[in-house]
């Protein structure tokens, strides 16, 4: 753990302290870590100690935290968002030990013996109160007022012990800006803490996806002004976004929506999606802009045609970065259907890691979301993306991102096909993997549509993927656990059973849920041309009831750095 001089510590603050007079010298005290028995040279902690002060490392370089023995309290400070947060905290409010009738001498110290639970964790802390100083390596872990804990061990197996003692020859004039604090609670500094770790980038707001034919928005006129765009008669929104400069290449990405019913009542496919702004070869922004015939098209053996499905040499399907289903209804029709006991939810919110399809080489990029349906009313959602710091802060990574296929029809509201070519053909894409990549995968996502009883929906149906002939990997798609989303999913019909719509099992989705890729890894796969060969056991149709696959695939890896 990065250890702080505390002049550092003050200054990063910059605004009107409150001085504290300081008579002592500071002491300090460093810990070594050990786990498991074995010394991690790699960690350490120390906290100094002065004028009945412990200041403590900090976490970050927004939160800081402090033992005041003089006054019997715990005090957390950080900024957030411009603006100076505390939170005190008695020791009298603090945890309460058991006392053991154990002693062990460290550093010629004669210690005593308080174990502390927190969270099903077994906390053992030795400690004297016959030191001229006083501390803990974690504030709240204090068995008396007096205490100075020269070991900790957690769980019997980390154990953080006392290694140094040094006064630091030079005087101290301590500073801590309290008296500038507006103090909060326990639980708001907790939000605020986790929230300052990470970055927010927020890309649409409470947008409407619907089904409206007077939007007939053609061009990308205004998209650098970070303007919403609208295609595909208002079922596809899409805005030009340029990664946040304070984040590192190697951040861990979550892509965060929210979504509730704007009036529509029922289960929807949709989709989030990017697409490269510096366009070396087609895209679907092409389709959206120009129209569905800009996009190439794929023939089945009936001769019937796919518009845009496989990415070839002159075009590039979309990257589906999150596949998402809409509820039954979920806030619009919350008071329509009151229920005793059925607490229904507010919105649905999903979150997924989407780091490794955020490309590494580009400043900005098109971010879209499809929700298919034709509702006046539609969905509202919102999308932003959270940036979390690399554990591996200094590591570099150059990602290669190569979109192979995508059946699902974005633009279904402007004429685009859905994929019902598998019961009649495969669906093949040639793909080119270039030297110097490292553990190539391929994300497949499959969802399986038709919404009856004899549907492909309802029923289990065999996936397969070859590639250049051979099975590599082969998959029966399948949610079994619908039921557990029922309180978002108000306008959901109730069978004579007391089952609910809702709660039924399907091909790889359920109402109000995600559905992640399978990850297959391609390790023995050599650079050059592969053909990728998408094999699915699809229904027959049934009058004008037909079953379809909504079915994605995307290659990834990382570039070997030279």
């Amino acid at each position: 753990m990065r250890i702080f001089l505390l002049i550092g510590f003050f200054l990063v603050f910059q605004i009107s302290f409150t001085q504290i007079k300081n008579k002592n010298h500071a002491t300090k005290v460093s810990y070594k870590q050990y786990n498991n028995g074995k010394i991690n040279e790699k960690s350490s902690i120390s906290f100094i100690y002065v004028d009945n002060v412990v200041y403590l490392p900090a976490s970050n370089d927004k939160v800081r935290s402090y033992i005041d023995f003089e006054n019997g309290q715990n005090v957390d400070i950080m900024k957030y968002n411009e603006s100076l947060y505390k939170t005190i905290t008695s020791f009298d409010k603090l945890g309460k030990p058991k006392f053991l009738n154990e002693e062990e001498t460290i550093e010629g110290y004669k210690c005593k013996k308080a174990l502390f639970s927190a969270f099903s964790n077994k906390i053992e802390v030795w400690y004297t109160e016959e030191s001229p100083i006083k501390g803990s390596p974690y504030k709240n872990y204090l068995p008396s007022k007096n205490a100075f804990v020269l070991k900790i061990v957690i769980n019997g197996n980390r154990e953080l012990r006392v290694n140094e003692i040094k006064e630091l020859k030079e005087q101290q004039k301590l500073n801590f800006p309290i008296n500038d604090a507006k103090e909060i609670t326990q639980a708001e500094f907790e939000e605020y803490k986790i929230k300052s770790r990470y970055v927010t980038f927020p890309i649409f707001e409470n947008e409407t996806i619907n089904f409206d034919p007077s939007i007939k928005t053609t061009s990308v006129d205004g998209a650098d002004d970070g303007k919403t765009l609208r295609f595909s008669n208002g079922t596809v929104i899409l805005k030009k976004i340029k990664f946040p400069k304070e984040v590192k290449k190697n951040a861990q990405v979550y892509a965060k929506l929210t979504n509730i019913s704007n009036g529509d009542a029922y289960d929807r496919t949709g989709t989030v999606f990017i697409l490269p702004v510096k366009q070396i070869k087609k895209t679907l922004l092409d389709g959206l802009v120009s129209g569905i015939d800009k996009l190439p098209k794929y023939f089945d053996n009936d001769k019937k045609e796919y518009q845009g499905i496989v990415s070839d040499e002159a075009y590039d399907t979309p990257i589906e970065i999150m596949r998402f289903f809409t509820s039954f209804g979920v806030g619009h029709f919350n008071n329509l259907r009151v229920i005793n006991n059925y607490p229904w939810k507010n919105s649905v919110t999903y979150k997924q890691d989407i780091t490794t399809l955020i490309p590494t080489d580009q400043e900005e990029i098109w971010v879209g979301v499809f929700i298919g349906n034709y509702d006046k009313g539609g969905h509202k959602v919102s999308l932003e993306f959270n940036y979390y710091p690399s554990w591996e802060e200094n590591k570099e990574i150059k990602r290669w991102i190569q979109p192979a296929f995508s059946t699902l029809n974005v633009m279904e509201m402007s004429g685009q096909n859905y994929g019902r070519l598998f019961k009649n053909d495969t669906l093949k894409a040639v793909v080119t993997i270039p030297k110097n990549i490292k553990n190539p995968q391929l994300l497949f996502t499959s969802t399986g549509h038709g919404g009856w009883g004899g549907g492909d929906e309802f029923n289990q149906k065999l996936n397969e993927i070859f590639i250049d002939g051979k099975l590599v990997y082969s998959v029966v798609p399948w949610r079994t656990d619908c039921a557990t989303y029922r309180y978002s999913n108000p306008a959901s019909g109730n069978f004579f059973n007391g089952l609910s719509s809702s709660d039924l099992s399907r091909s790889n989705w359920c109402p109000a849920t995600l559905t992640p890729p399978y990850i297959i890894p391609l390790h023995n796969l050599e650079p050059g041309t592969h053909t990728i060969e998408v094999v699915i056991d699809q229904g027959d149709d049934e009058g004008s009831s037909f079953s379809h696959w909504n079915v994605s695939g995307i290659l990834i890896g990382e570039k070997q750095l030279k």
